[in-house]
Order: structure tokens, then C-alpha cells, then sequence
């Protein structure tokens, strides 16, 4: 309802000021260049922030330090705290890296950001811009029409750059032919008001363009050309670094609890940044006076000296807050706890990873496992056989011949309180992913989308099978109870081998094991016809006991056949697109079945 009121508003108003003046059609222009040469870079940086970003966060956050070292150096090349801020958000949600580190790196962006300043302070005021603007969109769009995705990862870098080039410059024309028009100067604050209202101005700029950057950009250019009196100029600088945790806290909006920590721990320490810079205001700007004189900066260069004051208030901002990370991680894991529901809920899922594509394979995965898991111990207890038999390693041939122990379960209900919700929300997230994905991530989303209707199509056989194991596990007739329990041991054998294979690092080598698991599938197979052949000519069970033993056999075979191909599926979306060794090593259909029937010759 806002945005439908925001919108028009800002329309109107623009419209307006391209009326009235030039000048501001300028100004306007070089805000829309500026944030679109961001966008354009983000893009750019997208590709690059897959694999590579993953495995540099792995090498660089393990340590406190290091996690602060890489938020800077990250912003620095990025020019952007938001997309390292929502990029970091993504990965805590996935799991991939734990919440101190995302702090650290929060942390380290909010350092990093105030690099941009000095770009544009001390480079972007002093150079004709435009004139290294023009090439630097001749190369992009050239790279861009490229097929390799690197190469368009680039290309769009470089537009990127060549558009905040082009914004900086009509920015700075903008103010400058304001100055002959309109003196803003004129509505210019003094004191406690001034600073209050300016750093309020600042918020607002930086939440309707969404980039501090951008916000700090025009703040330079205006200070520049001599629209904004110094001393506004640091209140709204200060109210920008406050106004960019709106990025991140819409980020977060999709995530996890872990990311909603992470915005909030982004939320503290801005507002706690900006409220120590208001109240030492005049401490600082004496310290700024005190460097740029050091640095040899002109007392009435108050771009550069915006800059220093930028960084040094970011920097005190890190040294109080960074003794506190252990006190605020702990605060944060105590006050936004999960919410206990009566149904299982989606672990790693988060809208901030959804453009990027491998950290949403990485998610999506994950929560693969975890409907896995939670399938594991339902199967299991339908078929009464306890979980902890399983992974504790018990010998399961010795439920053969006793007399199996009944669990009582409703799978209708479990499946509604521990599957659907998993399941129903990784399938919408699937497509949504794939719909933003490049073709190359397809076969993967694919293959993790076959892998989740594996787990359901099992419960469901393992539903339609649970009526006749509950009677006959429980027969008096010493045959029948075995070949029912035979059921259950090869069900649960086969839930133990693929729980191993599951958290397999080697894609590859689980893979080809898998075809070992087939194999001993289908020797089972083949001795369970010959048991029931064997039974039913010597009238050792009933016609009708033979009938629903064949059934039956059908539905183990189901299940088993779905929870292989689930983990082969699993794997397969976790598998390199260019990794083609399981293709060439795995067996055939036929080979596996001409294995099996030798083995049971061989016995």
C-alpha cells in the first residue's frame, strides 16, 4: 500500500524538477547513472561470488580477525556493503559459516565502505571522469556479449564502473549549475538541531536509494560545489552509515533466524556507530582537523577531511564493538531464539541466497539432507524398527526370526507435522532458483527436485506396506514372520549404507558406490523370489499369505528403489557440471542386474 502511494509521489515530484530546471535533470540523472552503475557491478561480482566467494570465506572467516580482514577487502573491491552484507546473510542462513564470523565480516564492511569516499574525495572530484567513462562502457559491452560468464562477470564490472563514472560527473555538473540557481546553503543548520535533522536527512536518502555509497557520493559532490556547509555534511554522513542497515534487515526478512542475528548485529552496530559520532561530534571533528593536517590535507579541503572523518568514526565504531562480539553473539542466540513448532520447518532457506546460485544449491541441498533426515526416522519407525538400531551400528539379521516389535505410529500425522511443510517449501524454492539461475545450474535443480519427490514416493510405499508387516511380523507361521522381517531388515540395511553416503565429501566415489548398494539390491531381490517360490510349492504359507507376500515385495522394492535413486539425485546436484568420471565408471542397468544374478549363483 506504501509503495503504491511512494511511487507516483516520487514520479510527480521528479517530473516536476525536470520542468523547473536543468540543473536538476542533471543532478537526477547522475543519481540514476551512479545507482545504476552499482547494480551493474553487483551483477558482475554475482559471478564471482559462487564457488570462489565460498571457498574464500572458508580460508578467511576462521578467525575473528579474518572474518573483519575480508569484510573490508571485499567491500573495498565491491564498492558495496550491501551486497556483502546480503551475501553474508545468505551463507549464515546455509550454515556455511556460524554467526560470529558474519559479524566480523559486518563488521569489516562498514569499514570497507568508507573507502568509497576517499575514491570519490580525492580521485573522483579532481578527474574528468566522463572522458574514462566511455571506454570503460565500449570494453564492458563488448565483454558482456561474450558466452563465457566470467568474461560477462566482467563485462558488467566494468559498465558498472563506467556508469558511477558517469553518474559522479553529472552529479558534480548538477551542483555545480545549481550554484548559479538555487543556494542551498541557505537552508543550512547550526548545533544539536542541525546535526539531528541532517543526520535524519541522511537515513531517509539512504533508504530511498537503498546505498550508503550512492548517499556519501552525492554528499561529496554537494559539499564540493558548495551546497552543503561542512558541518551538515558529517551529520549526514553519519546518518547514511545508519540508513544502510535497511538493506540488510530486508535481507533478512527471508532468512533464517541466523540471518535475522546477523541484521540485527548489523542494526546494533550502526546505530551504535552513529550514536557515539553525534555525541563526540566535536571531538571527532578536532581529531579530523588534527590527521588532516598530518596528512598533509588543506584545512579548507572539506571532501577529503569528510572522508577522514567518514573512516575514523567507522573505525572507533570496530574498536568499541569489537570486544563485545562474544557478549552480543551470545545476546542474540538468547533473545531471537527458533520458535518451537509443531512442525518441522525449513533449516537453511533463505530469499537473500536466491541470487546466487551456488549458495542457493548449497541451501537447498542442505535442506535436502535435513527432509532426509527427518524421512530417515519416519520410514524407519514404519517399518518398527528404531532409528538408533540403525546408526548405531546393531546387528539387524537378528530380527530375522523373534517375533518384531510394533511401533506405533501415525504416518499420515508425521508426515504432516515433519515433511510436508520441507518439502512443499524446497520445491517453491527450486523454482524460484532455478528461474534465477544461469542454464548451467539447471540440471542440478533438477536433479535435487527428483531428489525430494524420491523421499515422499518411499513414505508413501512405506504407507501402503505398514498394513500387512503390522499382521504378519507378528505371525505364528515361522515363514511368513521371516520373510516380513526380512522386509524390515533390508529396508533399514539400506536407510544405513545411504545415511553413510549421504555426508560422502566425495560426489564421485559416492556416487560409484552406490552402484555397489544396487548390486546388493538386486541379489536380495533375486533370493527373496527364490525364498517365496520355494514357499508357496512346498504349502509352507497360505495362497493368501503368498499374495500379499508378492505385493508387498513390490513396495520394499519401491521404497528401496526411491531412497537410491533419492541419494543419487542428492549427490548429482552436489556433483562439479563438469565432472563426467561417475558417467564413465558407473554400471549399466543391465550390468548390475547380470552382477546379481551371478552372486546368487555363486552363494
Amino acid at each position: 500500500m506504501l509503495g503504491r502511494v511512494l511511487l507516483p509521489s516520487f514520479f510527480l515530484v521528479l517530473s516536476y524538477g525536470f520542468w523547473v530546471s536543468s540543473s536538476f535533470k542533471d543532478l537526477a540523472a547522475g543519481v540514476a547513472l551512479f545507482l545504476f552503475g552499482m547494480l551493474c557491478m553487483e551483477q558482475g561480482f554475482k559471478a564471482y561470488s559462487g564457488g570462489t566467494l565460498k571457498r574464500m570465506l572458508m580460508a578467511s572467516t576462521d578467525r575473528l580477525w579474518k572474518s573483519l580482514t575480508f569484510g573490508v577487502v571485499s567491500t573495498t573491491v565491491m564498492q558495496s556493503s550491501s551486497l556483502v552484507s546480503l551475501i553474508t546473510i545468505s551463507f549464515l542462513s546455509a550454515e556455511l559459516i556460524g554467526l560470529r564470523q558474519g559479524i566480523g565480516i559486518i563488521f569489516g564492511a562498514n569499514l570497507g565502505t568508507t573507502t568509497g569516499a576517499w575514491i570519490v574525495a580525492g580521485f573522483g572530484l579532481k578527474v574528468n571522469l566522463s572522458a574514462y567513462a566511455l571506454p570503460l562502457l565500449v570494453f564492458g559491452v563488448l565483454l558482456l556479449v561474450q558466452a563465457s560468464k566470467k568474461l560477462k562477470g566482467v563485462g558488467w564490472i566494468l559498465v558498472g564502473i563506467g556508469f558511477l563514472f558517469l553518474g559522479i560527473h553529472y552529479m558534480k555538473e548538477g551542483f555545480s549549475a545549481f550554484s548559479g540557481q538555487i543556494d542551498l546553503t541557505r537552508y543550512a543548520m547550526t548545533g544539536l538541531a542541525g546535526l539531528l535533522v541532517f543526520t535524519l536527512i541522511g537515513i531517509v536518502a539512504t533508504v530511498v536509494m537503498q546505498s550508503s555509497h550512492a548517499t556519501l557520493t552525492l554528499i561529496i559532490t554537494a559539499l564540493a560545489a558548495g551546497q552543503i556547509s561542512y558541518e551538515n555534511a558529517l551529520a549526514l554522513a553519519i546518518g547514511a552509515n545508519v540508513g544502510t542497515t535497511i538493506t540488510a534487515l530486508m535481507g533478512a526478512m527471508g532468512a533464517n533466524v541466523a540471518g535475522k542475528r546477523l541484521a540485527c548485529a548489523h542494526l546494533i552496530f550502526n546505530l551504535g556507530t552513529g550514536l557515539v559520532a553525534l555525541l563526540l561530534i566535536k571531538g571527532l571533528v578536532a581529531a579530523v582537523d588534527y590527521l588532516a593536517a598530518w596528512l598533509g590535507i588543506a584545512p579548507d579541503d572539506h571532501t577529503l577531511k569528510l572522508a577522514v572523518f567518514h573512516t575514523l568514526f567507522n573505525l572507533l565504531g570496530v574498536i568499541l564493538m569489537l570486544p563485545l562480539v562474544n557478549t552480543m553473539v551470545t545476546w542474540l542466540e538468547r533473545t531471537l531464539r527458533e520458535v518451537k513448532v509443531k512442525r518441522a520447518q525449513p533449516r537453511y532457506l533463505s530469499d537473500a541466497s536466491l541470487s546466487l546460485p551456488e549458495v542457493a544449491l548449497q541451501a537447498v541441498s542442505k535442506e535436502t539432507k535435513h527432509l532426509f533426515s527427518n524421512a530417515f526416522t519416519l520410514i524407519a519407525h514404519g517399518i518398527c524398527v528404531r532409528r538408533a538400531s540403525i546408526v548405531d551400528d546393531e546387528d539387524l539379521q537378528q530380527m530375522i526370526d523373534p517375533p518384531g516389535k510394533i511401533i506405533e505410529i501415525d504416518l499420515d500425522e508425521q508426515y504432516e507435522r515433519t515433511i510436508k511443510d520441507i518439502y512443499s517449501a524446497n520445491i517453491e524454492f527450486l523454482s524460484k532458483a532455478q528461474a534465477a539461475a544461469a542454464h548451467e545450474y539447471a540440471e542440478a535443480y533438477v536433479a535435487l527436485r527428483q531428489a525430494n519427490m524420491d523421499v515422499v514416493a518411499a513414505i508413501k510405499a512405506v504407507k501402503h506396506l505398514r498394513k500387512n508387516l503390522l499382521h504378519y511380523m507378528q505371525s505364528d507361521n515361522l515363514h511368513i514372520r521371516r520373510e516380513y522381517n526380512r522386509f524390515r531388515v533390508r529396508i533399514a540395511e539400506v536407510l544405513r549404507s545411504l545415511a553413510i553416503l549421504r555426508d560422502t565429501d566425495d560426489v564421485t566415489d559416492a556416487l560409484l558406490a552406490l552402484d555397489e548398494t544396487r548390486v546388493d539390491i538386486a541379489s536380495g531381490e533375486n533370493e527373496a523370489a527364490s525364498r517365496v517360490n520355494a514357499l508357496i510349492r512346498d504349502g509352507a504359507i497360505t495362497s493368501q499369505m503368498a499374495t500379499s507376500l508378492i505385493n508387498d515385495g513390490a513396495y520394499v522394492r519401491e521404497v528401496i528403489r526411491q531412497l537410491v535413486d533419492m541419494t543419487e539425485q542428492l549427490h548429482r546436484g552436489d556433483l562439479s557440471r563438469d565432472d563426467t568420471l561417475h558417467d564413465e565408471l558407473a554400471l549399466k542397468a543391465e550390468e548390475i542386474a547380470k552382477i546379481a544374478r551371478y552372486a546368487g549363483t555363486v552363494r
